[in-house]
């Protein structure tokens, strides 16, 4: 149960973002607060990754967005070194695997050697791969090393997109104990077409449908 004094990390007010001529969230207005682990759920279309995408500044959006006090698209740099973040689908990187390892771990004051730990628990053979471009890994080994990035970094705020897809079932187990024992303080939002898989794991339950919050209840 969360607090009703806990700290607000992200502001929505009044949020509408279209693509050409269909509104994909409309009017959406809502606070979420350290301690918070939320299933963000609905069907495909619903605006669950939409709205991951403009709180992580990635479009332009009407409406007021807050994180950690910050304006998304003007401090974006600033408020992702303090997210954690593991998109739907990953992105095409050159890099290898290494060099990505040394751009993460600068960028987010960390030891790479946390990211490489996480890595290997999932099952991942980080040493073998240090050469090998991102691109050029299977979904699965790809998966396991950008949710080692978000994870490692021991961010305020965990965003996760479908964090489970394209892991085989050990490292699902891995994923979602590694989440179970999370920091208590921190804030995170797991979207999911599965509320079953993550129902352990949360407090709150937010579904979203044609852009709009339909159901937003303690669990």
């Amino acid at each position: 149960m969360i607090l009703e004094d806990s700290e607000i990390l992200i502001t929505v007010d009044q949020l509408t973002k279209s693509f050409k001529k269909t509104t994909v969230i409309e009017n959406l207005t809502h606070s979420f607060k350290a301690g918070e682990r939320i299933a963000l759920v609905g069907q495909n279309g619903a605006g669950k990754t939409t709205l991951i995408r403009c709180l992580l500044g990635l479009y332009k959006y009407k409406g007021t967005i807050e994180v950690l006090g910050m304006n998304p698209r003007k401090e974006r740099e600033l408020i992702l070194q303090n997210i954690g973040f593991v998109p739907q689908i990953p992105p095409p990187i050159k890099m290898t695997v290494g060099e990505m390892l040394d751009f993460f771990g600068k960028l987010t004051n960390t030891d790479k050697q946390e990211f490489i730990d996480i890595s290997e628990n999932l099952g991942l053979d980080v040493k073998g791969n240090l050469n090998k471009p991102f691109m050029k890994l299977s979904g699965g080994m790809k998966q396991k090393l950008l949710v080692s990035f978000a994870l490692g970094r021991k961010p305020k705020i965990l965003l996760m997109d479908e964090p489970a897809a394209n892991l085989d079932p050990k490292a699902r187990s891995i994923l979602f104990d590694y989440l179970h024992n999370f920091d208590k303080n921190a804030l995170m939002i797991i979207s999911s077409h599965r509320i079953d898989e993550v129902e352990d794991l949360v407090n709150r339950l937010i579904e979203m449908d044609m852009g709009k919050i339909v159901v937003n209840k303690e669990v």
